[in-house]
């Protein structure tokens, strides 16, 4: 495997030396696709916020900012996310706001109907069984509850189209597929977004 590869493959789950870079680039070269994707949140106040895939823990920080009277669980099957997270947000889990642990989000041990957002920033790429895991997602929320995905492809643009093909175990979708999927598993009213000069997406389900 060239090292490019090797590099980028750190997206999938982050691993020594390379998935510490790749977690310190995301933090910083996702922030404003992260931030974009949050703009389109409005008229919420969530009380109890789950962030799947955490990654580095930058936008675990960001929701805490913009909801600081919420309390967020950060979760990412990467034992190096864990531990970036957690110190990221050390200051925030001293408070008592914050718990970052380990889990798959095809299996998620959380407490049932007891969040009222979910969020995943360029993650859903990699999740097995689209399907099972956002019905996942679907029975930790509550009723009324969001779930929101943002991600930098579209699913059509050439660059994401070439990583697929690098990158083991990776999927882009378009904005209409993740809807279906969500529609399946009994999300209602999602609501598509697309960035007016890059392929990037946000979908926001309501439970």
């Amino acid at each position: 495997m060239g090292l490019f590869k090797k590099y980028v493959s750190q997206t999938r789950k982050p691993e020594g030396v390379m998935g510490k870079m790749m977690l310190n680039g995301m933090n910083s070269g996702h922030s404003k696709m992260a931030d974009w994707g949050l703009s389109h949140l409005k008229n919420i106040d969530p009380s109890n916020i789950v962030e799947l895939g955490c990654g580095g823990g930058r936008n675990a920080n960001e929701l805490m900012k913009r909801y600081p009277s919420a309390k967020l669980t950060a979760v990412d099957y990467s034992l190096l996310s864990v531990e970036k997270a957690t110190k990221y947000n050390q200051s925030a889990i001293k408070a008592g706001r914050c718990i970052v642990r380990q889990s798959d989000v095809s299996n998620l041990e959380l407490n049932l109907e007891h969040y009222d957002l979910a969020t995943a920033f360029e993650t859903i790429y990699f999740w097995p069984k689209l399907e099972k895991c956002f019905a996942q997602v679907a029975k930790v929320l509550k009723s009324g509850a969001r779930f929101m995905i943002v991600n930098e492809s579209d699913g059509t643009d050439a660059a994401s189209l070439r990583f697929e093909k690098i990158i083991d175990g990776m999927k882009t979708y378009t904005m209409e597929q993740i809807a279906d999927v969500l529609y399946k598993v009994g999300f209602s009213c999602v609501e598509l977004y697309h960035h007016d000069k890059k392929p990037w997406i946000a979908v926001i389900a309501v439970k």
